[in-house]
């Protein structure tokens, strides 16, 4: 594979926001992707706790890019996740106020009704995460097509996933054969597509992803399923340290707290 060393992997990348969530296998691509890419605008139909959502603005805000982060959700879930309790959109809000004010909107509605909101040809980055039949998977993406730039990118989330209800994979297998595309298949899969057009002049990322040879492409898969066991593994091993220390701590507390045997 021609020499591709991820920021995420520069960076020893750690997720601000780290939740349970499907989509922790394609945390490290998502911050690679949109550092990459640099786009104007970068909107997620469908954010519940948040956790892919800030992974792509702490990348924009730890690579300075200029790029306006959008998240249109309901946040009252769907038939596959089960009812949000409102504890979700107000954690999902007060995360976003801390640490992303500048360049972060909650679009809390449904996504037809965010549409009005964006013009055609002016989103650069597009992730598909909404309610995951083949109904409406194919309707997110035929609707909001248009709204995405020549070149610009579509992120569909949970293309490998055969659950009962699930479709995403049957209208990727079409799809993805129409456009030029890529499919991780680690976790629930991750699947890429490019809009036809626009003038960027790709990145090292997105070549391999579009132009790699089928063994690049399968080494492009195997570095970023490493990655993610990677970054899980590190979360862990310090998650064990912070334990042992506050364990220690607790010890030695009770230590100074005992009391002194009787000297006579």
């Amino acid at each position: 594979m021609r020499i591709y060393f991820p920021l995420s992997l520069q960076k020893a990348f750690e997720p601000r926001c780290m939740k349970l969530s499907a989509f922790v296998d394609h945390l490290p691509f998502a911050y690679d992707l949109i550092a990459e890419l640099g786009p104007r605008r970068f909107v997620e139909l469908g954010s519940h706790n948040g956790v892919s959502f800030f992974t792509f603005c702490q990348s924009v805000q730890e690579n300075r890019l200029d790029t306006m982060c959008y998240a249109v959700d309901s946040w009252e879930g769907d038939e596959h996740t089960g009812a949000y309790s409102q504890e979700v959109f107000e954690a999902v809000q007060t995360h976003a106020r801390t640490h992303y004010r500048e360049n972060t909107y909650l679009l809390k509605m449904w996504f037809h009704e965010a549409l009005e909101q964006f013009s055609n040809d002016s989103v650069g980055l597009l992730h598909i995460d909404g309610l995951h039949t083949y109904a409406a998977v194919k309707e997110d993406f035929e609707r909001w097509y248009p709204r995405v730039e020549p070149g610009g990118i579509v992120l569909f989330h949970d293309v490998e996933a055969r659950l009962k209800g699930y479709g995403v994979w049957k209208f990727w297998e079409a799809l993805s054969t129409q456009f030029d595309s890529f499919t991780f298949r680690h976790g629930f899969g991750l699947g890429v597509l490019r809009k036809p057009g626009g003038q960027r002049s790709p990145g090292p990322l997105e070549r391999l992803l579009f132009e790699g040879s089928d063994e690049e492409r399968r080494q492009l898969r195997s570095l970023y399923s490493h990655a993610s066991h990677f970054m899980q593994a590190r979360r862990l091993s310090d998650r064990v340290r912070l334990q042992r220390k506050e364990k220690q701590r607790a010890e030695a507390a009770d230590d100074l707290n005992r009391p002194a045997p009787n000297s006579s």
